[in-house]
């Protein structure tokens, strides 16, 4: 846990109880569904967690802000950044029930009452959204696709209302062909985080349609 000491000097003592909470929860459900590759639970802090909270040296979410976490899987980043932004609204889904079960409780358990965890498709969820934020999920063009018009009209950020997408390797390829029809920006982790883990490792951000 360190290494969120480090990046997150100010975290409160609730929410560094939260965050051991949340490694000890990990580890648990972890032996009984597979919500993180179990060769890189020894990391859980360094290389997931720490991650999630990438989108957070770019953003502060506001108090009431709405955030969907598409994708969560065992419920990252969405479960990190409610921590971190205890006032802020964040709604996670994720097509596998049984990783959701494993979301709702571990969110119980941590008494993160700014998250809401449903067993659903992108496409069949009408709420919108101040951003969207995914880890791992998919190529750009697909979030995109996924996320039109997912994003509210009323902005109340520096950044406009759009989708923060944590993704690794060499981008170009995927990102370029976008680019002529979307405002995407990326923001290298590397100059934040000092782990080697983290030198090919962005935060990509496109603005959302409303």
């Amino acid at each position: 846990m360190e290494c969120l000491l480090t990046s997150f000097p100010n975290l409160s003592g609730l929410q560094m109880a939260q965050f051991k909470e949340l490694g000890i929860q990990y580890l648990d459900w972890n032996n009984k569904i597979n919500l993180i590759s179990r060769k890189d639970i020894p990391f859980l802090y360094e290389h997931h967690i720490l991650h999630s909270l990438g989108i957070a040296r770019l953003i502060q979410f506001r108090p009431g802000a709405e955030v969907l976490d598409l994708g969560t899987g065992g419920g990252l980043p969405g479960i990190p950044l409610a921590i971190l932004f205890p006032e802020t609204r964040f709604t996670l889904i994720d097509g596998t029930g049984k990783k959701i079960a494993a979301v709702k409780e571990i969110c119980q358990t941590l008494e993160l009452n700014n998250v809401e965890a449903f067993h659903m498709r992108a496409e069949d969820l009408k709420k919108k959204f101040d951003f969207v934020v995914t880890r791992g999920v998919a190529s750009m063009d697909k979030l995109i696709l996924w996320t039109a018009r997912k994003f509210k009209t009323q902005q109340q950020h520096a950044f406009p209302n759009g989708l923060f997408a944590l993704k690794g390797g060499n981008l170009k390829a995927e990102i370029d062909p976008l680019r002529k029809g979307h405002f995407i920006q990326l923001f290298p982790l590397s100059d934040y985080f000092k782990d080697p883990y983290y030198l090919e490792k962005f935060v990509v951000y496109v603005q959302g349609y409303t």
